[in-house]
Order: structure tokens, then C-alpha cells, then sequence
């Protein structure tokens, strides 16, 4: 390796560092209380050192929301080629949950935590054709110009926020509450399961293309899975 690979690697593990920490202090503190210099505190670097990285904290936001998004946009490009488009918003929405549960803090700065005007434009202005919501509207108005849905459910915005809104509770859910001792969750594979594809098979106009099948556990001192039918398999 040149000295100049071995010096842009290890540019970016410290740029990698410095946006990791600053992550979990947004999340854990808000973005307001936390100053460049506590973020430098927090892996022991000097704040001139990370100036060399980000101009200022809104830099830093800025950088740490592009990245973000854009490795939501790259999990999701995998799923251009499934043809058929309800099969496309199943997996999407499978993408999104486990995106967020094995990422989050990432989730958690991205989509439940409030962000300067700056890093809300940074947001916006990200590749409609790359983004996450995007993709999604775009897989159900190609279910609605199908005929798929039923008759009366023709707006693509309407029923895309619909299912973003149901994986961003069972994403934000399982990430806040799983740890709750009052209850036991469910498997989060069964959770999408049963929520997403509920909400999915309910504006179906032929629902049983999409039957509801998931394994549970039975209750009791032996406990094994069995496969519960839950509502329209044949």
C-alpha cells in the first residue's frame, strides 16, 4: 500500500470516528447540546482535529445525514429488479426495518431525531430516484396502474406514507421499546410479517395472493414452533 492509500484510509476511519460518535451524542444529548468540542472529548481527539475534518457542527450534520441516506439508498437499490411491484413493497419495507434495527443510531439521528433547516435540505435535496420514499411511490403506482389495489385506492402518496408509516413504528418501536420488561416481543421477522404485509394484503383487490403465514412460538413448558395460519392460506 502507497502512502498515500494508507494516508486517505486513514483519513476516512477518523472521519468515520468522528460521525459514530457525534451520532450517538445527537441522539443521546440532542444536536443542540453537544458542542464540537464534546464530540472531541468523546474519542479523545483535540478539536482542531476534527475541524480538519467538518468546517463546523452543521457541516459535520450535514455529512452524517448524506451518508446516511445514501446507505439506506444503496440497501434499496438491490431491490430495483423485482418485477413485480407488491412483491418490490414487501421487501422495501422488510429493507427499512432491518435497516433500522441493526443501524440505530443511524435510524434514530435520521428519522426521530429534529434536525437543523440546513441538514433538512440536505435531506431533501438527496436523488428522488435514490430515496427510500421514492423507490416505495414509485412500486405503488406501478401496483395502482395495475389494477392491483382496489378500485378505490388511486393515490400513490397516500398509500405510500400508509406503509412507510407502518415499518417506521414497528423500525422505531423494536429500537425504543424492545428492551420493555412488561412484554416479549416478537421476532422482528414476524412483526413485519403480520404488520406490513397486513397492511399491504388490506387494499390488495385480490387478497389472497398474499396470505398471511408466520411461525410463533406455542406457549407452555415445551415450547416449539409451529406454523400459524393466520388468515386467508389455502
Amino acid at each position: 500500500m502507497g502512502t498515500k492509500e494508507r494516508r486517505d484510509r486513514e483519513r476516512e476511519a477518523t472521519r468515520e470516528l468522528i460521525m459514530t460518535a457525534a451520532r450517538e451524542l445527537f441522539v443521546r444529548d440532542g444536536y443542540e447540546a453537544v458542542s464540537m468540542r464534546k464530540i472531541a472529548d468523546a474519542i479523545e481527539y483535540s478539536p482542531t482535529a476534527i475541524y480538519v475534518h467538518f468546517a463546523d457542527k452543521e457541516a459535520l450534520l450535514r455529512a452524517m445525514v448524506s451518508d446516511d441516506f445514501d446507505r439506506l439508498a444503496r440497501e434499496f437499490s438491490k431491490l430495483a429488479e423485482i418485477a413485480d411491484p407488491i412483491e418490490r413493497i414487501r421487501q422495501s419495507g422488510r429493507t427499512y426495518v432491518r435497516f433500522g434495527v441493526q443501524n440505530p443510531n443511524h435510524y434514530r439521528l435520521m428519522f426521530m431525531t429534529a434536525k437543523t433547516p440546513a441538514a433538512q435540505g440536505q435531506e431533501a435535496s438527496t436523488d428522488p430516484d435514490c430515496s427510500a420514499f421514492h423507490f416505495l411511490k414509485h412500486a405503488v403506482s406501478e401496483a395502482i396502474a395495475a389494477g392491483r389495489f382496489l378500485p378505490d385506492v388511486t393515490d400513490a402518496d397516500l398509500l405510500a406514507c400508509t406503509f412507510w408509516a407502518t415499518v417506521h413504528g414497528i423500525a422505531s418501536l423494536y429500537i425504543v421499546k424492545s428492551k420493555e420488561p412488561w412484554m416479549e416481543w416478537p421476532e422482528i421477522e414476524t412483526l413485519i410479517t403480520v404488520a406490513g404485509d397486513g397492511v399491504i394484503r388490506g387494499v390488495l383487490r385480490d387478497p389472497s395472493e398474499l396470505p398471511l403465514e408466520v411461525k410463533r412460538p406455542v406457549a407452555g413448558p415445551a415450547k416449539h414452533e409451529r406454523r400459524s395460519k393466520i388468515v386467508g392460506s389455502k
